[in-house]
């Protein structure tokens, strides 16, 4: 810099740092890496190579992307002037409840031993502890002096055992296509009632809107009445051990946070059983129903109107996401 003239001041930016060229072109990338469960494999900052992306407290930089899919983003504040260098940090979202625990947004639990979860914007993501033994394959296996225990499987085989395993996973759903407005109708299947007695809520995530955006839809739900004598109300025929409907003598209104339906509705619900089992619905329908607050005016929602129930031995916990797991 030039020397100071008598009564000058030193510039405050009178030194300027060079940034580090982190981004070469043309790309030249190394084979893609296998990340860890639950890390995402992404695109570097430069737009170039397959990477593990950079998770929470991990140092960043314009190269190594923070993972963009757990909404992190590089905290530069730290690296004044420079901005040089960051850490991944966590954008502020709304957190996860589950099984009435509230998780903060960017929080790793645990609420099953197989799997290991994470709450990210209100949306929870959970990837297994461990890796399961594959099943020993049905193709037959020959012997052979150059490659012994190599296996003789055909291409039909090879199809029809990965779409044997597919179907076997609890997530599968052989879910019909529907095609409304040029947008694939896709939905996942409604998650139990959030209560076992009285109004609950269950939830969706789907594309059936105008946008054909995948949006987490919520609905009411009443599966039974809160009542001490339920058993004293079903009759439950001569027999008998499960009744696997019931209603109300009459119609009546609903009433939820505070505020009442301005019909009133004579609805079906699932019944009991004299043994161990748990009767739930079945079948049911779609209704919009209208509240009426006190002095604050009206609001409607939809509800699960139930048609039919059935009783069954399998009975778990409301909200129980990892209900229809099981070792094998």
């Amino acid at each position: 810099s030039p020397p100071l003239k008598p009564g000058e001041k030193p510039s405050e930016t009178g030194e300027v740092h060079q940034r580090k060229e982190l981004c070469h072109w043309p790309c030249r990338c190394p084979p893609a890496p296998t990340c860890t469960p639950g890390v995402s494999l992404v695109k570097d900052g430069c737009g170039c190579c397959k990477v593990c992306a950079k998770q929470s407290g991990e140092t960043c930089n314009e190269a190594d992307t923070c993972d963009p899919h757990k909404g992190l983003y590089c905290d530069y504040s730290e690296d004044e002037p420079r901005y040089e260098r960051g850490v991944c940090a966590y954008l502020i979202a709304v957190g996860c409840e589950l099984n009435g625990v509230y998780y903060l947004n960017g929080q790793t639990f645990q609420p099953n031993p197989l799997y290991k979860c994470l709450c990210v914007s209100g949306a929870i993501g959970c990837t297994p502890i461990f890796t399961p033994k594959l099943a020993a394959s049905p193709c037959a296996r020959v012997t052979d002096r150059k490659k012994p225990g190599r296996s003789i499987c055909g291409p039909g085989q090879h199809k029809q055992l990965q779409s044997t395993n597919y179907r076997l996973l609890s997530v599968y759903r052989s879910l019909p296509l529907v095609l409304k407005n040029k947008c694939l109708v896709q939905a996942t299947p409604w998650t139990p009632c959030s209560r076992t007695c009285g109004i609950g809520i269950s939830s969706r995530v789907t594309n059936e809107n105008r946008k054909c955006e995948m949006k987490k839809e919520k609905r009411l739900c009443f599966i039974q009445p809160c009542l001490t004598n339920i058993l004293k109300m079903i009759k439950i025929p001569k027999g008998k051990t499960c009744q696997p409907t019931f209603q109300l003598p009459t119609a009546e209104k609903l009433v939820f946070s505070g505020c009442s339906t301005t019909q009133s509705y004579k609805l079906t619900f699932c019944g009991v059983c004299l043994d161990k089992r748990c009767c739930i619905p079945n079948k049911s329908k779609m209704i919009t129903v209208q509240f009426e607050c006190p002095s604050e005016g009206f609001f409607k929602w939809k509800m699960m109107w139930v048609t039919s129930c059935v009783c069954q031995r399998i009975c778990s916990a409301p909200g129980d996401i990892f209900s229809e797991l099981k070792v094998l």
